[in-house]
C-alpha cells in the first residue's frame, strides 16, 4: 500500500461507508475527465439514458461503460491514483475495475437521484467502492448525499427511478428504503462542499441519493467503480444495472471476475 490515506481515514470508510478526499486528481487529470465526459456526451453510448422528465427545465443525463471506447476514461480509471486509493479503502490484493458511470446534471435541473443502493443492481457480490469525482464545483446542497452506517445493511429493493417500478428482484424480496426525505433529520446524511477533481469513496451498500441542481453551470461527474478481492460473479435472473450479457456462461456463479472486461488494477 501505498500511504495514500491515513488511519483515521480508512477507519471513517469502514464505519461509514464514506469518505470524502480532496484533490484525488491532478488539474491535468481533470481535465482529462471533462474531455472524457465530453466525448461521452458528444457520442451517446448503448447504454446512455435520460434520467429527468420531458417537463424538467434541466436534464439528467447517465452513461456506463465507456472505457474502453473513451481513452480519457480508461486512462483515469486504470492509471491514476483512484485505484490505489481504492486499494488502501478495500483492503488485499488484487483490486479490479468494475465500471464506469458518467453523470452529469444540467444547471436547473429538477430531478432528484432516489435514495438507493448500487450493489443490488449489480452483477457481483462481496465489496467494492465507488469514486464519485466531480469537474466543476458542487456544492454541498447540489451535492451526493450518502446515509453514513447503512453499508452494513442489509440490502434494500433496488427500483426504477423515474417509476418506482421492482425491475430487479421480485416485489417483497428485499426491504423497502426507509422514507429518508420524510425526516432526514432523523438519518446521518453526509454530503460535501467539493471542488474539482475531489472524491466522495463509497461501498456499493452505502444508501445515497442526490438532490437537482437548482445552479448554474453544469454538475459532471466521472464516477469509477472497483472490486475487492472477495468480490464474484453473480448472475441474476434478470438485465443488471449496467447489464454484462457477454458474461452468461463465461465467468461461473460464484467465481472471480477475471476477465478482461475487470482488469487488475492493483497491484501495478
Amino acid at each position: 500500500m501505498t500511504g495514500l490515506l491515513s488511519d483515521d481515514d480508512v477507519q471513517t470508510y469502514h464505519r461509514d461507508g464514506v469518505l470524502h478526499v480532496k484533490a484525488v486528481l491532478s488539474p491535468e487529470e481533470i481535465e482529462t475527465a471533462r474531455a472524457g465526459i465530453q466525448h461521452v456526451l458528444d457520442d451517446s453510448g448503448m447504454l446512455a439514458q435520460t434520467a429527468s422528465g420531458v417537463d424538467d427545465p434541466g436534464r439528467f443525463v447517465e452513461d456506463f461503460r465507456r472505457w474502453q471506447e473513451v481513452p480519457e476514461i480508461e486512462q483515469l480509471a486504470l492509471q491514476s491514483r483512484v485505484p490505489e486509493y481504492a486499494a488502501e479503502l478495500l483492503g488485499g490484493e488484487p483490486i479490479r475495475f468494475y465500471h464506469d458511470h458518467v453523470l452529469v446534471k444540467e444547471g436547473g435541473t429538477r430531478q432528484r437521484t432516489p435514495w438507493h443502493q448500487d450493489q443490488p443492481y449489480y452483477n457481483v457480490d462481496g465489496h467494492g467502492t465507488s469514486a464519485w469525482i466531480p469537474v466543476d464545483p458542487v456544492p454541498a446542497a447540489g451535492c451526493l448525499q450518502l446515509v453514513a452506517g447503512s453499508h452494513e445493511g442489509p440490502w434494500k429493493m433496488p427500483r426504477t427511478f423515474l417509476d418506482g417500478k421492482a425491475k430487479w428482484f421480485p416485489e417483497g424480496t428485499l426491504d423497502e428504503l426507509p422514507d429518508i426525505d420524510a425526516d432526514p433529520d432523523a438519518f446521518p446524511i453526509k454530503a460535501f462542499q467539493l471542488e474539482p477533481g475531489d472524491a466522495i469513496f463509497f461501498d456499493f451498500l452505502t444508501i445515497h441519493g442526490a438532490p437537482g441542481f437548482p445552479f448554474a453551470g453544469r454538475r459532471r461527474v466521472l464516477s469509477l467503480r472497483y472490486l475487492a478481492p472477495d468480490a464474484v460473479h453473480a448472475p441474476r435472473g434478470w438485465v443488471t444495472s449496467p447489464p454484462f450479457d457477454e458474461l452468461v456462461g463465461v465467468i461461473p456463479d460464484g467465481a472471480p471476475m477475471d476477465h478482461p472486461l475487470f482488469p487488475v488494477v492493483w497491484p501495478r
